[in-house]
């Protein structure tokens, strides 16, 4: 049988033209050897996919669910992908707010620099386990009560720092603070992958991403500017105001989306999900005469019950083999950024001169890179699922959630983030010389645009790969991509101003690009054989299933 039969629902015209890599299945016929086929292969196979024409039509309403994945419209769909991504702002906002304000809360509290650092070690690492409780619980118990459960910890945290002048309180506080904050990220990308299907994943992504640009870009000039004229326990007291400020109306209108809850949006949340906005919506649904589906509800009711979080479930993504080839690569591009971000002060202090305002003004190149990235790279992601899935004649509907079991998903991603990990590597390590040599301004400027660009983007195509190999834990997957990225980056952090100060701007940044570049290898490694771990996984999980489905009916016997 001809190996490109074994993509299943893939039709077979996909002989004709398969994908520019070699197959994930292995390819072992003597004219696989890259995945391509002479004239004589692709006329044959044009001819019996016309006589089995009745038969892929099977196969692809197969692959294609028959039922929309949501009922939310395009326009709700951005407003709660918008409203979650703002919700998600405050984790990468605490974090870059401070960067500003480090030497003077040193100088206040009269400890050294490398103390001062070691409070935004422990606030990443701290920043990368807390997901891995609050997503499993979203995951099982909703999207809402997370987000209370979220808010609550953080708004306590920040009254509490807002009126403390200690270096241990300082440092115990940062971590809750960070406790609290990091799972906003997490529901955020998990609202995204209850709404949006794989094919249309893309061009939702500059609405996703508005948090995580916000963070590097605008924070640290509000950081900056609080702490240089009302000094740095008022950027905990505006952190508060806007906790509580946003709090409010999330609690009142942000409708529950979590599909193990609500289903595709048809059902109504149960009482620890009520809001005002579904309260409304079901009863114009009822006003057009739209029943509530009592099966599905009731059996989405019979698996719900809110849980005592658990970080099983993500500990289960970062097994996996494939996620956590993903995972480093995803990581370490964010961890870069967090380098640079930590070394910002003392560099451009030392080499220019600047004071906490003009430091917070150069990330600004960095956030204008990554909404460009954001805008862009979206539709690129977009654009390269439509072709893969036109040469491999794959279907492609709108709102319609399908199959990616026979779908070579990391090669669609992976084509678009490739790129801009090889020149996000350049740019950091130019950027480490151009320290070193103290240039003009000019000179780092664009560098922090290309790492804005080409970070931002690496990390949102891979995020979006990752949400599309857990399409029923967006919120698990994306704490998993939290540990790695929280801790690589608490690593890179701390180690930066020592490597700076031991080897020069120069290297130590070079380094750094180095070991990112090097980070490609999984990835590349996913699109080769992505398929085939996927699908094994898949065997794996069904014959866990019907064990556990043959265990009661053998204790019944």
């Amino acid at each position: 049988m001809d190996s490109t039969r074994r993509l299943g629902p893939v039709a077979d015209t996909a002989a004709a033209t398969v994908l520019d890599v070699p197959s994930a299945q292995g390819g072992d016929g003597p004219n696989h050897a890259h995945g391509l086929q002479d004239k004589t292969d692709t006329k044959a196979a044009s001819e019996e996919t016309h006589e089995a024409q009745p038969h892929i039509q099977t196969q692809m309403s197969e692959t294609v669910a028959d039922e929309d994945f949501s009922v939310f419209i395009v326009a709700q769909k951005r407003a709660i992908i918008l409203t979650g991504s703002l919700a998600g702002w405050f984790s990468p906002m605490s974090g870059s707010i401070y960067y500003p304000a480090l030497n003077q809360i040193a100088g206040d509290l009269n400890v050294s620099n490398a103390k001062i650092t070691l409070t935004v070690t422990t606030y990443l690492i701290v920043q990368g386990l807390a997901p891995m409780m609050i997503a499993g619980f979203s995951d099982k118990a909703g999207r809402r009560p997370a987000y209370f459960i979220c808010f609550t910890i953080y708004i306590v945290a920040n009254l509490a720092l807002a009126l403390q002048n200690n270096y241990v309180a300082l440092l115990i506080l940062r971590m809750l603070q960070s406790g609290g904050s990091s799972g906003t990220i997490a529901l955020a990308n998990g609202v995204v992958g209850d709404c949006v299907t794989s094919a249309e994943r893309g061009k939702y992504i500059a609405y996703a991403s508005i948090g995580t640009i916000l963070g590097p870009s605008l924070s640290p000039i509000l950081g900056g500017l609080l702490s240089q004229y009302l000094g740095w326990h008022w950027i905990f007291w505006f952190l508060l105001i806007l906790a509580v400020a946003v709090l409010v109306p999330l609690a009142l209108f942000l409708p529950e989306t979590c599909r193990n809850i609500v289903g595709d949006g048809s059902v109504p949340p149960p009482w620890s999900s009520a809001n005002i906005t579904d309260r409304i919506r079901f009863q114009h649904r009822a006003a057009k005469g739209i029943e509530v589906d009592r099966n599905k509800m009731a059996k989405l009711r019979k698996n719900y019950k809110l849980s005592i979080p658990s970080p099983l479930g993500t500990l289960v993504v970062l097994s996996d083999f494939e996620s956590a080839l993903i995972l480093v690569a995803t990581g370490l591009a964010l961890a870069c950024m967090y380098a640079i971000w930590t070394g910002a002060s003392t560099v451009f202090s030392t080499a220019y001169g600047f004071d906490d305002l003009q430091v917070s003004l150069m990330f600004l190149p960095t956030g204008g890179g990554s909404i460009i990235s954001a805008f862009t790279t979206g539709r690129l992601v977009d654009w390269n699922y439509r072709r893969h899935a036109r040469r491999l004649n794959f279907p492609v509907r709108k709102n319609r959630q399908t199959d990616l079991s026979h779908f070579p998903i990391e090669t669609a991603r992976m084509q678009i983030a490739l790129p801009m990990f090889l020149v996000g590597a350049a740019a950091i390590a130019g950027y480490g010389w151009m320290m070193d040599h103290k240039i003009s301004i000019a000179g780092p400027i664009v560098m922090f645009l290309i790492q804005g660009y080409c970070l931002g983007g690496a990390f949102q195509c891979l995020n979006i790969l990752m949400v599309d190999i857990y399409p029923g834990q967006p919120a698990t997957a994306t704490a998993a991509g939290n540990v790695t990225r929280c801790l690589l980056g608490a690593a890179a952090s701390a180690a930066i101003v020592p490597m700076s100060a031991a080897m020069g701007n120069g290297w130590a940044y070079t380094v750094l690009a180095v070991i990112f570049a090097l980070s490609i290898a999984g990835p590349v490694a996913s699109m080769r054989y992505g398929i085939k771990w996927r699908q094994a996984k898949k065997e794996k999980m069904q014959k866990r299933a019907e064990a556990k489905t043959e265990k009661p009916q053998q204790t019944g016997d």
